[in-house]
Formats: C-alpha cells, structure tokens, sequence
C-alpha cells in the first residue's frame, strides 16, 4: 500500500511538473503585445515572464547608477513594481524594453538625493574639447567588468551624470530638468568625471606596467 501511494505521489508530482512547465512554455509562445495586455489585466503568470524576460539586461542598467550590488537589487524590485503598476499606460507605440528601462533610469535616479548637485558650481564654462577629454582609445584595452568598475567607484553625481549623457544618450538640456539642476552642472560633472576616470586609467596602465 505504501508504495503504491509512493507512485500515486510521484505521478502527481510529475503531472504539476509537466502542467507547470506547459503554462511556462504558453507564456514563452506569447507575443510581447500579448503578454502585455496580460498584465493589464494583472495576470501573475505574465507578470513573472515580462520580469524573466526583462530583469537581466535591467539589473545591468541598475548597477550603472548603484552604489552597489544591493542597491542594484533594490532599484529593480522598485522599478518593477512601478513598470506594473504603470503597464496600462503603455501605448503600444516604441520599444517596451525602452520604455521599461526608463522608468528604471528614473528609479534609480530618486534613489538618490539631487541636493548634492545644487552645492555645485554653476557657470562653469565649456570648451569644445571638454566634451571629448575621455577619447575611447583610452579605455580601449579595457574589459567590460573593469570600466563598470572604474564607473563605479565615480561619486554618485559623477556617475550618474555620466551615465545619462554617454550610456544613455541624453543631453545635458535633457538631464538638468530630470535631475533638477542647471545644464552647466551637467557639463562640469561630466567633465569632472571624465577626468577622473582619465585619471584611474592611467594609474591602472601604470601598476600593469
């Protein structure tokens, strides 16, 4: 007898297995418009596939702005929420992995305090050469990991800033209203940043020598 309720166990065991993955292959099969209006309708299934689908190349994203790893984790979980909360003012219209890393950007970006870019130095001048300082020769030789790094270690204006205008792709125009500062605070974080990290290039090149 109490083998056979063994092998009755074992079939059920199995039969939610095979029924689990199925509901997962299902939910593999749908389109991204699909899956979408889905979570509109908050379906748990969809929600926890948009999240598989999308979480890892956002958790990249996330430890551009962090401070650490932790942080990254929380920036995620937060921004996620917000992306299911919002879904249903998704247009259909544009990419949605753009649309979700926005409001990722944007979550990251009020996990920190702006108040340190108003005790910057306004006014700061421009040169043309400014904007180019850090050429890509420069971090050329270096791998992915060790530029994160180096990004990393930046001060959180330096990094964030940096972020925005040369991962991102946004303008300082762009960033100064996002962040709440002025566009020649962008400029100057982002000189300063370039420059140190010019800096923590060179002492790397020297130590491999």
């Amino acid at each position: 007898m109490g083998n056979k309720k063994q092998v009755w166990a074992a079939y059920e065991t199995a039969r939610v297995s095979i029924r689990c993955r199925s509901l997962l292959n299902d939910h593999e099969k749908l389109t991204e418009e699909q899956l979408i209006k889905a979570c509109i309708k908050e379906d748990p299934s969809s929600q926890k596939e948009v999240f598989t689908r999308f979480s890892g190349r956002m958790l990249g994203v996330c430890n551009r702005y962090a401070r650490n790893a932790a942080d990254a984790e929380d920036i995620l979980q937060d921004a996620f929420i917000k992306v299911f909360n919002k879904i249903h003012q998704f247009k259909f219209e544009g990419s949605f992995e753009g649309w979700i890393r926005k409001i990722v950007v944007n979550t990251a970006l009020k996990k920190y305090s702006v108040s340190r870019y108003e005790k910057e130095i306004v006014g700061y001048e421009m040169k043309d050469r400014d904007e180019t300082m850090l050429e890509p020769a420069a971090y050329s030789h270096l791998t992915q990991k060790e530029l994160m790094d180096l990004i990393n270690n930046l001060p959180d204006g330096y990094r964030i800033i940096f972020n925005l205008y040369v991962i991102e792709g946004y303008q300082h125009d762009e960033i100064a209203e996002m962040l709440g500062i002025q566009p020649g605070t962008s400029r100057s974080q982002l000189v300063k940043a370039r420059t140190m990290l010019q800096k923590q290039i060179i002492q790397l090149q020297r130590i491999a020598v």
